[in-house]
């Protein structure tokens, strides 16, 4: 995936978001904002590491680990469930179809390991 396309789903995704959540505006401001968009480069980049390395277990290790600092920030587990799928509707048309749909497939899996909490 190129970075243009990454920085319009970082955008995209963290836009909705705050959208659907305007609360989080006022817990976190734009300090918040800033680190929501951060954070989905990164889950971005964790996904694209994995589908070069073929290892859903690369972005499944990544989530697990993502939780436990995000709800110590009093980021609730539902939050990044939310994100998840966020990204997972913003990929079709913005990776090569076999890249997203690996992508998407760890993304579902990592929400399933966070229901499963």
């Amino acid at each position: 995936m190129n970075q243009e396309a990454k920085n319009r789903i970082a955008d995209d995704v963290t836009d909705s978001i705050y959208g659907a959540y305007p609360e989080l505006w006022e817990r976190f401001g734009e300090n918040g904002y800033t680190h929501t968009k951060k954070d989905n480069h990164h889950h971005l980049d964790h996904l694209e590491t994995a589908y070069a390395l073929g290892q859903e277990k690369v972005f499944l290790d990544y989530t697990e680990w993502l939780d436990g600092v995000l709800t110590s920030r009093n980021v609730g587990t539902e939050l990044i469930i939310d994100n998840f799928n966020r990204l997972i509707d913003a990929l079709p048309g913005r990776a090569a179809p076999e890249e997203a749909d690996f992508m998407a497939g760890c993304l579902r899996r990592a929400v399933r390991q966070l229901e499963q909490k």
